[in-house]
């Protein structure tokens, strides 16, 4: 396309086809695409380089619609380069459509699933640090945001870190069209309150004329020569451009317009325009992840390691065998134990700061470009990021998150700091693993496959140190568990994970010195959860005991009552787990007065058997 009056007629296309789609699927965000349609015909006729025949080249630029609500553009957008058929945009929000009332990978040309709003750029801005640090390639990363999403702090994070990083090669543009959902945006259309803020925060701004295609184009070309700073377009539209029953009106979000032919016709009719965009130039090949064969550490029988040690030293390992392993922490890698990973391999390693939005949806961009990420930072914290944990399962994403600092066992930092709630929300995500070592051996294995690992994958990590239980050559297979004690006169089986083995052990250890014996399973892979021990431990002695340093509500406790929903009798089952309100005491301390310690343990089996309690 040659001319601007030629962009202007696709962006009147992408109007018809944002109407007729949204009318024909009877729901639908007619409005905010119409809004954006100039913004996305210059970009994609004149700016953007993209081979829609391979996806994954690996010099395709990456087009994020963080608006995803105005997925018809999208959608209209790839019909007009060829990508999709007219046919198939008409399957708009019909069940089996790959074209989704927000869009997901299902499509090949779809890095991420958008739709909540506020992700786009914070993910964006982990593809763009991903070409400017880890493999430096000529793409860049375009980012079409609304303007009401502004008002979420995940942009902000955003802002901030592409800031600090001068990541030219992103560019954001926002869709300033004055209306959200039920009315005006804080904002309106004040170009200037966005512009100063952005400016703040170390960005180029550029503000435009959003149905200009010459000042448009202008704006991008001048964000392409940008050389030290990520640039923001600010472009004024009208939400609803171009049909004057629904142009910046209230209450038209979100509907398909009142009348499909007056509107088709108003906008001067259906049109078949076709693009040709621009590949972009020869690269070299991503890098292919490949199985761990690491040294990695080793630790006896009897020492004392803490998990979260063995994390960082485990990971370190991995990453001298593996390139395309990096690491992300929220600025307490100290904690962690990410700072081993960070010391052997600096250039693959990234401080995101205390912005756990932002190192998630970093993480999430990374993988986009074929890295392997492995973020950190207190279990606690990260419920801070769970929409984007949430969001990175839609987008089939895969990464691996760790969680230091879990449960009461933290001792005298009390509850603010403590992870509690977190295996019920990990549990809870889609396609999710959900790991929880008790010792330095089990913890380095279980790292090491999780770099091998598909969905998201969580390893919850301990602050103390606790004794080496298994041989460095022992295995653990994601999905398994470990007998620890057994034996035929077992009247009770105790399923515990993390520092709860340890007490377990004593707890058995204890009763058997009383002539009570009791099996005790680590049940170190709360999902998917060892099903077959389970129901095998239930059989063989009656009744299931779980304890666990977490919130009775979805933790290991509802892991294992989940091995039993297929119809088969229910054992007697006890639940020990966190039901008080902790405050500051010493590591033991907690335990006790959570109810969680081995005399807990000793306590509940002998009231299950009736037996007397020894003083």
């Amino acid at each position: 396309m040659t001319t601007d009056q030629d962009l202007a007629e696709l962006g009147q296309q992408f109007r018809v086809d944002a109407v007729r789609a949204t009318s024909h699927a009877a729901s639908g965000h007619a409005t905010s695409s119409m809004s954006a349609a100039d913004l996305m015909a210059v970009l994609l006729a004149r700016h953007l380089r993209y081979d829609f025949d391979w996806p994954d080249h690996p010099g395709n630029d990456h087009l994020i619609l963080s608006k995803g609500h105005a997925s018809p553009l999208l959608y209209a957008a790839y019909k007009a380069a060829g990508a999709i058929t007219d046919e198939e945009l008409m399957t708009f929000r019909a069940s089996g459509s790959r074209l989704e009332g927000h869009p997901t990978p299902r499509l090949p040309w779809v890095d991420v699933a958008t739709g909540s709003l506020g992700q786009g750029l914070p993910v964006g801005v982990g593809i763009a640090l991903a070409g400017r640090r880890l493999d430096p390639m000529p793409y860049r990363v375009w980012v079409l945001c609304g303007d009401s999403e502004l008002a979420e702090g995940s942009n902000w994070e955003a802002f901030e870190h592409a800031g600090f990083e001068q990541l030219s090669n992103l560019t954001l543009v926002v869709d300033v069209n004055r209306l959200g959902q039920r009315g005006p945006t804080r904002h309106q259309w004040d170009l200037d309150a966005y512009a100063r803020r952005a400016d703040a925060f170390g960005w180029h701004t550029v503000e435009v004329d959003g149905h200009d295609p010459a000042a448009i184009d202008a704006a991008y070309t001048e964000a392409a020569g940008v050389t030290d700073r990520p640039t923001v377009v600010l472009a004024r539209t009208q939400k609803g451009r171009g049909v004057s029953a629904v142009q910046d009106r209230e209450g038209m979000h979100g509907k398909p317009v009142p009348d499909t032919d007056e509107a088709i016709a108003e906008l001067g009719g259906v049109r078949e325009l076709r693009i040709e965009v621009e590949r972009p130039a020869a690269t070299t090949a991503p890098r292919q992840a490949h199985g761990v064969h690491a040294d990695l550490p080793r630790w006896s029988k009897g020492e004392q390691v803490a998990t979260r040690n063995a994390y960082g030293e485990a990971l370190a390992a991995v990453g001298a065998d593996r390139g395309d392993v990096v690491a992300l922490d929220g600025e307490v890698s100290d904690s962690t134990r990410s700072a081993f990973f960070a010391k052997q391999h600096p250039d693959r390693f990234f401080e995101c700061y205390i912005a756990e939005q932002e190192l998630v949806a970093t993480a999430v961009g990374m993988q986009v470009r074929g890295w392997t990420p492995f973020a950190s930072t207190f279990a606690a914290f990260l419920t801070r990021a769970h929409d984007f944990i949430r969001m990175a399962a839609v987008s089939r994403a895969s990464l691996s998150l760790a969680g230091s600092h879990a449960g009461v066992a933290i001792g005298e930092d009390g509850p603010s700091q403590m992870g509690l709630e977190d295996l019920a929300m990990f549990r809870s995500v889609h396609g999710s693993t959900v790991l929880y070592p008790c010792d330095g051996n089990q913890t380095a294995k279980l790292v090491a496959a999780m770099a091998d690992g598909g969905g998201i994958r969580y390893l919850r990590t301990s602050r103390g140190a606790g004794p080496v239980i298994y041989g460095p050559d022992e295995g653990f297979p994601v999905g398994g568990s470990k007998l620890l004690r057994s034996s035929d006169e077992d009247r009770l089986t105790v399923v515990a994970a993390g520092v709860t083995v340890h007490e377990a052990l004593t707890a058995a250890d204890r009763l058997a010195a009383d002539g009570i014996r009791v099996r005790v399973l680590d049940l170190y892979s709360v999902k998917p959860v060892d099903a077959h021990a389970l129901l095998e431990a239930a059989e063989a002695t009656g009744c299931l005991l779980t304890v666990e340093d977490h919130r009775p509500e979805g933790g290991i406790g509802d892991a294992v009552l989940d091995a039993f929903t297929d119809g088969r009798p229910v054992p007697r089952l006890i639940r020990l787990a966190v039901e008080t309100m902790p405050g500051s005491a010493s590591p033991e301390e907690q335990l006790r007065d959570a109810g969680i310690d081995a005399a807990a343990i000793v306590a509940a089996v002998r009231r299950q058997l009736d037996e007397p309690t020894v003083a």
